[in-house]
């Protein structure tokens, strides 16, 4: 039987018990093969583990009475961490971000606010893009201020889609884009702004 040697941070972070670490009289054990084979003493199960060569790992200590599963506890880290990516990934916090523009921002400002949206859009969040309008500017075609507005879009370098489309806000316009995920093109997905909003 291969003996681990652990890190005491590892076993109180896990909260994983192997082979001799285990306290429980008996368990109820689960096979290298994946049967189960019943409630033992620990002690057959620390020999049926050695038998085949692998470690007996304590996967429910909180059950009545404790299971334990008979495998390598290098593959079983593995499986556990690839567990814990999986969850982090479904996890993950959709935030609607915000950006501002405005009628007179210059082109290298423009570009790193639209640098900025791609960035957000790759990781996953939406956009709210807000055209700031102030003074006579509030008084402009809306045609000619969505037209602006569609501009910036045009800078946006990674694939998205309309997810709220231009309108009228508080601030002036704003249109609210997310992450397509099936890689069409900026310009095919500007492409619905291009029509009237009525």
């Amino acid at each position: 039987m291969v003996y681990w040697t652990l890190d005491k941070r590892d076993v109180l972070s896990e909260k994983v018990r192997i082979n001799n670490q285990i306290r429980a009289q008996e368990l109820r054990v689960i096979g290298a093969d994946g049967a189960n084979l019943g409630v033992i003493p620990t002690t057959a199960a620390l020999s049926e583990a050695e038998k085949a060569g692998l470690d007996l790992i304590e996967i429910s200590p909180n059950a009545t009475p404790p299971v334990a599963k008979i495998m390598d506890y290098g593959k079983f880290q593995y499986e556990q961490k690839k567990k814990q990516q999986e969850m982090k990934a479904k996890s993950h916090v959709t935030e609607t971000k915000g950006v501002q523009v405005k009628i007179g921002t210059g082109e290298h400002d423009l570009a790193l606010k639209a640098g900025r949206v791609s960035v957000w859009l790759k990781e996953g969040h939406r956009v709210k893009i807000d055209l700031f309008l102030w003074g006579r500017y509030k008084y402009m075609e809306f045609a000619f201020l969505k037209e602006r507005l569609n501009r910036f879009l045009l800078l946006i370098a990674e694939p998205y889609k309309v997810a709220d489309d231009i309108k009228k806000s508080p601030k002036g316009l704003s249109v609210t884009i997310e992450h397509d995920k099936t890689g069409v093109k900026k310009e095919s997905s500007a492409k619905p702004l291009s029509h009237e909003n009525k």
